[in-house]
């Protein structure tokens, strides 16, 4: 038996609360992660986890194993990384989700760049706007725009995105102009709205011109999840958008879209990086995420700030 990756196959299966899942995360098979584990148990003579048809739980005697295991895997990984003979370059896999639009106009082109920089890490995207857990669903960290309000995480602040106002010519051509954003409440004018990750879907956009604010809402004919979907729904007319400026940037210039209430100022929408607070950064994880961060600071125009 291998005891460090049966230690980390424990250890995924744990913060994962699968085994299937757990074998995603690490790359092997889940009939690998179970006989690791099992190996780990007889090895100890000790049992681990619980396991039914639906879900696995930790047992006591596996939690106090975890939570020594978990600082020990990460010094163990901290002194072979520190060996003056040991390869310098950060390695291995790693799993990142991202929202897709990001993932696409941004990431996506600068990935060439990153991988000349790192060739020895193998980057997995997952290109969405659901709301990810990075312990349940074995991922690295998280890209996400918002405040990060789970505990369980830590964060790092990336960028703030200049958020702007947008519609369809052929939507302005139907509901008119409008010249104040509380317009946008009429019966005549209609948002495309997003799902947000609060407990109503909802969140109001906060506009403001000097001391004059705008919190709106707006009435909506389609709502999604999907910041690409929101993008297209605004394309067909659908109604009024709220968009970081790196996706407004292309349909703006080509007239597709067209700004709306050039003297207000819509609050930014800051953007995080956000891993599991209990889980050793990696040297391959702390890589990817200074050059987010570095990457973000040359977009513009992104307001962005080092940590």
């Amino acid at each position: 038996m291998d005891r460090f990756h049966a230690m980390q196959a424990f250890v995924r299966v744990v913060e994962t609360g699968s085994f299937t899942k757990a074998a995603a995360a690490l790359h092997l098979s889940r009939t690998t992660v179970t006989q690791l584990v099992q190996q780990l148990e007889a090895r100890l003579r000790v049992q681990l986890l619980n396991r039914t048809t639906r879900k696995v739980n930790v047992t006591p005697d596996g939690a106090a194993y975890y939570a020594q295991l978990v600082p020990l895997l990460a010094e163990l990984e901290a002194i072979e990384t520190g060996l003056p003979g040991a390869a310098t370059a950060p390695r291995g896999s790693l799993r990142v989700d991202v929202p897709s639009p990001l993932a696409t106009l941004v990431l996506m082109p600068a990935l060439p760049a990153f991988h000349a920089r790192y060739p020895d890490i193998e980057l997995e995207l997952g290109a969405s706007d659901r709301k990810v857990d990075p312990i349940a669903d074995g991922v690295d960290c998280i890209v996400r725009g918002g405040a990060v309000t789970d505990n369980a995480l830590k964060a790092r602040h990336v960028a703030d995105l200049r958020l702007g106002v947008y519609a369809a010519p052929a939507y302005l051509a139907r509901a008119g102009v409008p010249v104040h954003p509380e317009e946008l409440a009429d019966r005549r004018h209609r948002i495309v709205a997003y799902r947000w990750s609060t407990p109503d879907g909802h969140a109001p956009y906060a506009m403001r011109r000097g001391a004059e604010q705008a919190w709106v809402r707006g009435r909506h004919v389609v709502r999604t999840d999907d910041g690409n979907a929101y993008l297209a729904a605004g394309l067909a007319g659908l109604g009024v958008l709220w968009l970081p400026d790196y996706m407004a940037r292309a349909p703006a210039a080509s007239g597709a879209l067209l700004p709306l209430f050039a003297d207000w100022q819509v609050d930014p929408m800051p953007m995080h990086v956000a891993y599991p607070a209990t889980r050793h950064v990696s040297r391959r994880l702390r890589a990817f995420i200074d050059w987010i961060v570095e990457l973000m600071a040359d977009q513009h125009p992104v307001t962005a700030r080092r940590r």
